[in-house]
């Protein structure tokens, strides 16, 4: 979508434009200044839901899980950061862990690097687990090989346990 705004004196006219991947939907004049305005803020709102991001609604945050495994995999990627993680269980072969991180542009405000997770490293994580008892889970709180503990940033949460 694309808009334009003419003045000429004391009149304004807004031209609005809209695409879709097919062509133009929609294009049109708009002289009068207050449904300019609204028409505006709509779009200006309906763009700003339209880049939300999905909620943490699939996550268990009441009920957060404290582990420890080694790192199989640490991908430092958009929209979101993934920590691969190898959970060793009581019997038989370690459990997988795919474990969601904020996106890189919060993790670097919080303290992260792209290269601070290496393969082969000890982490300690808590997490909320997905609802549906898959291996994923939500990060909290990250504890690294040197001791540093790290968030995963204000929209994910806090760890509720330690």
């Amino acid at each position: 979508m694309a808009f334009a705004v003419r003045t000429a004196g004391q009149r304004a006219t807004l031209i609005l434009h809209v695409e879709s991947p097919g062509g133009v939907v929609f294009t049109s004049g708009i002289a009068n200044r207050r449904y300019a305005a609204l028409l505006v803020a709509g779009a200006l709102l309906a763009a700003g839901t339209a880049a939300a991001h999905h909620s943490f609604a699939m996550y268990d945050n009441d009920h957060q899980v404290k582990m420890v495994g080694s790192v199989a995999k640490f991908q430092w990627t958009n929209p979101h950061v993934y920590i691969e993680l190898m959970v060793p269980q009581q019997q038989g072969e370690p459990q997988h862990w795919s474990i969601e991180c904020a996106n890189p542009g919060i993790l670097n405000r919080n303290g992260w690097k792209f290269n601070m997770i290496k393969p082969g490293d000890t982490l300690t994580v808590i997490v909320a687990p997905l609802r549906t008892g898959e291996p994923g889970a939500l990060l909290k709180e990250v504890t690294l090989p040197d001791g540093r503990v790290l968030g995963n940033g204000g929209p994910a949460g806090k760890a509720l346990i330690h």
